[in-house]
This record gives C-alpha cells, sequence and structure tokens, in this order.
C-alpha cells in the first residue's frame, strides 16, 4: 500500500528531493493530492497541519498512501511548533528541498459576517493563519533549505478580483502573494524560488464552506476556455514548479485556471445571461 501511485505516471522529476506539505486535512484537500503526486515522483516529504486538523481528518491514511510519510502535528502560526517541526525536519532529511504552503481559514466567512462587518480578531487570525503563516515558516525554515529549493503557495483569484463572498479571504491571500514576491527577491541569491498557484475554484472543503461556491463553480468552469483545472491537475502542475524544470521561475504568481483569469465576454457568458447568441436578444425562456 505504501508504495501505490494510483497510475500516476513517473517521471522521476522529485527523486532525491525532500520536503515538508501543509495543509493536508483529507482526499478532498488540494494538498492531499500534492502529496501523492510529489510521492509518485520519488519526493519524500514530511506532512503537517495544525494538531486539530490532524484529529478531524484523516492524515494518516494519506501518510499510509505516501510510503509512510512521518506526520508532524504542527501549528503555522505558533514559532514554537515551527521551530520543533524543522528541527526534525534537518533530523530527518538534513536539508530541505521544497516546501508547499496550503493553509487557509476564515472564520468570518464561516459564520457568515458581510465584508463591511468584519469581526476583527477573526480578520486578524485570517491573515495570521492563511498568510503570516506562509512568512513564519519560511522564517524558521531558512537554515534547513537546500540552494535551489522551491516553495509555493496556494491562492486565488480572488487576491487580485473581488468575488463578494470570498471576503477577507481576498485580503488574506493578496498578502500571501505579496510575501511570495518579498522572499523571492531576498532567496534568489540562494537559488531558492517562491512562487503562488492561483488555482480555479475546486471542490475542496475549504471552498464548500463559502457561500454560493457551486454557482462560481459552475460560472468558471462555463466562462474557463479548457474548463475549471481539477485538484489532480493542480499537483501535476505544482510538481513542475517543485522540480528542476522550473528553477528560474520565482516571485510569480502563477494562474492554474483553465483561462479563466484571461476572460472578458464571450459567446458562453453571454449565454448565462439569458441573450441568444445569434440574435443578440434577449432569450425568453
Amino acid at each position: 500500500m505504501g508504495t501505490k501511485n494510483y497510475g500516476l505516471k513517473n517521471y522521476g522529476l522529485l527523486e532525491g528531493k525532500t520536503g515538508i506539505v501543509f495543509g493536508p486535512l483529507n482526499d478532498e484537500s488540494l494538498a492531499w493530492q500534492i502529496a501523492l503526486h510529489i510521492h509518485a515522483q520519488g519526493g519524500k516529504f514530511i506532512i503537517s497541519n495544525a494538531p486539530l486538523a490532524m484529529r478531524l481528518g484523516s492524515v494518516n491514511d494519506l501518510s499510509k498512501l505516501c510510503g509512510d510519510a512521518p506526520v508532524i502535528p504542527a501549528d503555522a502560526c505558533s514559532d514554537d511548533d515551527l521551530e520543533k517541526l524543522f528541527a526534525e525536519a534537518k533530523t530527518l532529511y538534513g536539508g530541505l528541498d521544497f516546501i508547499v504552503h496550503s493553509i487557509g481559514r476564515s472564520e468570518n466567512i464561516r459564520k457568515k459576517r458581510p465584508y463591511e462587518d468584519l469581526k476583527y480578531d477573526w480578520y486578524m487570525k485570517t491573515l495570521d493563519i492563511s498568510a503570516v503563516s506562509f512568512h513564519r515558516i519560511i522564517h524558521h525554515a531558512l537554515p534547513v533549505l537546500n540552494e535551489g529549493a522551491s516553495l509555493l503557495a496556494l491562492t486565488f483569484i480572488g487576491a487580485q478580483r473581488i468575488f463578494s463572498e470570498y471576503s477577507d479571504m481576498g485580503d488574506a491571500k493578496a498578502l500571501l502573494e505579496s510575501i511570495a514576491r518579498s522572499f523571492g527577491a531576498r532567496l534568489g541569491k540562494r537559488g531558492i524560488r517562491v512562487n503562488t498557484v492561483s488555482q480555479s475554484p475546486t471542490m475542496t472543503t475549504a471552498g464548500k464552506g463559502i457561500a454560493h461556491f457551486r454557482a462560481l463553480y459552475d460560472f468558471a468552469d462555463k466562462a474557463s476556455p479548457l474548463g475549471n483545472a481539477s485538484a489532480e491537475e493542480c499537483a501535476d502542475y505544482v510538481v513542475t514548479l517543485l522540480s528542476d524544470l522550473t528553477r528560474k521561475v520565482t516571485m510569480q504568481n502563477l494562474f492554474h485556471d483553465g483561462g479563466f483569469s484571461s476572460m472578458g465576454m464571450d459567446e458562453r457568458v453571454i449565454a448565462l445571461m439569458g441573450y441568444d447568441v445569434l440574435t443578440d436578444a434577449e432569450n425568453p425562456s
């Protein structure tokens, strides 16, 4: 069971590389699929999430699917937890070649607080959990990062454009992308890359907690020339960014969304609005 790769083709892109994947919860998580694909490409890694999330999720099952990958709980907002985690990583691997950050949470969204009436202590927690945690992780990782390491965080187009129900998570993702650029500029002298991947709306546990998420998912799927990217396709893309094939890609926010981020208006969107594409007349049906 530990060596099964579920039909994923092994190109050996991550052979000999070691890292940490933050954020897997269950098999609906982007980080879960990313971990499976890293394992299939020969990478070795620690699986980490907050202790409470570990208890609520099924991370130990993921560990078994990934060759009994070490599971080390750590709150990414705790300096003490991160210090201990990276000390253990150094003991296990000596140095790290990659880090994946797939962490995000907003209590304001979960409690349906409107953006103009946020609860501010929850707002600060949103920023800390979803963005500042990436800064903390990189800060504590610096002594154990190998030359040429690749650091990656998952984001969403709501960092640049308004999706009303995305609320304070849009602010958090904008900060996350800024942190990636700021570290990328400073770590280039060590050949270390820092990027973010802006993924399509994806049916994850977190995504489904956003009001009207199904409408957003369906709209993006119809408006995107290639349709929404799945979690498995996201994992394929992430693997290339962790590999040596992209060693000169850094400080980028890379859209993995089937083309949605470049779309304006086309016939499919016009049809969604109830207009007849051929006559430009409003469709009474």
